[in-house]
């Protein structure tokens, strides 16, 4: 099997060094290709892979492809691939991007789109995915080997992305949100930025983590460290009265009405 990424950024960049490191495709079988220089030359020489100036050259051998360019990009780029996607699986990250979209730009390729987050650049990512009607059983599977190099992969109908966008496509900025307002409250309590940055966000590692390998429902964690008339039970207090519950809620809509608006 033989991979070609459309673009060496960030994530491209995480997808492919997860794909190596988990032994899913071997870096000489990779071409990538991007506009700026630097960015396909640096996982060239990191990796071993293939660096190419253009799509269709990257494409031409390639069994699988993943388009990892920016959303306004994505147009240009499969159609400088011309009739080289016909018959293979094209598999996409590009937030907005329909799958009959993509199949618009993309004639003759089993297609699935896929909605990644920024933690798979530390293997730690969110991602859902769902194929076309040509996508096979086998296509679907291995979409979720290649993200499940880079952390969780779950597959899901095209209808839900929209929400998996909201949730774990924008929320890790919602996380950074927090680590950086509790790293505020820490300062005015009298602790320096880089400890109190420290903390908070060790605090959110590690929430994440207990609550991951617990399983238990994240109310019950939170009444676990909760003792009546406590602490937290006073800090619970005043972000109840703050409604900040009904705001993760609310972001998460907006995001998901955002993510639909740019599909139209």
């Amino acid at each position: 099997m033989k991979i070609a990424s459309l673009g060496a950024g960030r994530m491209a960049g995480a997808l492919v060094r997860g794909l190596v490191k988990a032994g899913v495709c071997p870096a000489s079988d990779i071409a990538v290709a991007d506009v700026v220089v630097a960015a396909r030359e640096t996982l060239a020489a990191d990796l071993g892979v293939r660096a190419f100036a253009t799509n269709a050259e990257a494409v031409a051998e390639a069994d699988v492809v993943l388009l990892c360019v920016k959303p306004n990009d994505v147009a240009a780029a499969l159609d400088a691939c011309g009739s080289a996607l016909a018959g293979k699986l094209l598999i996409s990250i590009a937030t907005g991007w329909s799958i009959s979209a993509l199949s618009a730009h993309a004639s003759g390729a089993r297609v699935i789109r896929a909605m990644p987050n920024t933690p798979a650049q530390v293997g730690a990512g969110a991602t859902a995915y769902a194929g076309d009607a040509a996508a096979t059983a086998a296509d679907l599977e291995l979409a979720g080997r290649i993200f499940s190099a880079v952390g969780l992969a779950v597959a899901v109908q095209e209808k839900q992305l929209d929400a998996v966008t909201g949730l774990s496509g924008s929320g890790p900025a919602y996380i950074f949100l927090v680590m950086e307002a509790l790293s505020d409250g820490g300062v005015a309590a009298g602790l320096s930025r880089p400890l109190a940055t420290q903390l908070a966000v060790q605090t959110v590692l590690g929430a994440g983590r207990l609550a991951a390998e617990t399983g238990e429902h994240p109310a019950l964690l939170r009444e676990a460290v909760t003792s009546p008339g406590g602490t937290t039970a006073a800090a619970l207090g005043v972000l109840e009265a703050a409604a900040v519950r009904s705001a993760f809620g609310d972001a998460v809509a907006a995001a998901v009405e955002r993510s639909r608006e740019l599909g139209q």
